[in-house]
């Protein structure tokens, strides 16, 4: 499990002017292969950190507004100074994008942690330093190919959590849970999993979120132990405002294996149709009509 793959939901099209980007450490720039951090770091040492994804599409951040809400709602649920307002996080965005002569075609990953600790634990009070900032810029575009096929999706038999065990509203750097749940379906042959809650009806999958489509109708679930994704809540939308019936609710693998399309959504891919899940074919095991319908609404949003 080394390298790059382009099964995963998180895919992209190589780049090589990736070579040559800097990334953005505390106001610095530095190659790729000399950006670093230091050991003590809270985000290393017990993933004590936020993070957030953005794409930048001709010129503009999307949903620029949306992204730094969450982020300053996870780092206040967690008592995290990030050290400057939002505005200014954005100027940096802005500068490590303008440092790289990025226009168009890029994927943002901004990491905060709680910043250098003075001795590897778990208690807060041992910060020692303000927090450590990353930005990381490529140029990223989703993989067509993977679009045209479909996800294979395997269920997990690791559960996403409730919010009083761990909140999946908080974009948090502890991913140890989902890495768990995807390493189960990378062996079994899927390209992602899915995932269920506490109760047993369908949440996530372990890197997005994740819908189902009955005839015209989209089911997403609650909400309470998924994802608080961006793109989820947009493409709830756009459904919405084009007269077509959503339903946010519990349901069961039962009625997911019924289902007539299904498909995850998340920053980088967009829209990304599911084709199998558990060996079973989604409808007729291709991306379906009202996926690609979907899709082409949120394209118009983004202006691709």
């Amino acid at each position: 499990m080394t390298g790059t793959t382009q099964t995963s939901a998180q895919s992209y099209a190589p780049d090589p002017r990736n070579d040559s980007v800097e990334v953005y450490v505390n106001g610095q720039f530095f190659a790729r292969d000399k950006a670093m951090v230091p050991v003590f770091d809270s985000g290393f040492v017990l993933g004590d950190g936020i993070w957030e994804g953005l794409r930048l599409v001709k010129g503009r951040l999307l949903a620029v507004d949306e992204h730094m809400a969450r982020l300053y709602e996870g780092a206040n649920a967690i008592q995290l100074d990030i050290g400057m307002n939002r505005e200014a996080l954005v100027g940096e965005i802005w500068k490590t994008l303008h440092h790289n002569g990025m226009e168009d075609g890029a994927h943002i990953r901004m990491m905060i942690s709680r910043g250098v600790k003075s001795t590897p634990n778990q208690d807060p009070r041992f910060i020692v330093g303000d927090a450590t900032i990353v930005i990381v810029a490529e140029y990223k575009q989703p993989n067509a190919a993977l679009k045209a096929r479909g996800l294979k999706l395997l269920t997990s038999t690791i559960r996403c959590s409730t919010p009083d065990v761990f909140d999946l509203r908080l974009n948090s750097h502890s991913r140890l849970n989902f890495i768990q749940a995807l390493i189960q379906a990378i062996n079994m042959g899927a390209d992602e999993a899915l995932m269920l809650d506490d109760r047993g009806f369908v949440a996530s999958c372990n890197s997005t979120n994740f819908f189902i489509i009955r005839g015209e109708e989209l089911w997403t679930s609650t909400g309470s132990t998924c994802f608080n994704g961006i793109t989820r809540s947009k493409v709830i939308n756009l459904w919405r405002e084009a007269g077509k019936p959503v339903f946010e609710k519990d349901y069961t693998l039962a009625e997911t294996y019924a289902a007539d399309e299904a498909f995850v959504t998340g920053t980088l891919g967009g829209i990304t149709p599911v084709t199998l899940i558990d060996g079973r074919k989604v409808g007729q095991g291709t991306p379906g009509p009202v996926t690609l319908a979907i899709a082409d609404l949120y394209r118009e949003y983004i202006g691709e």
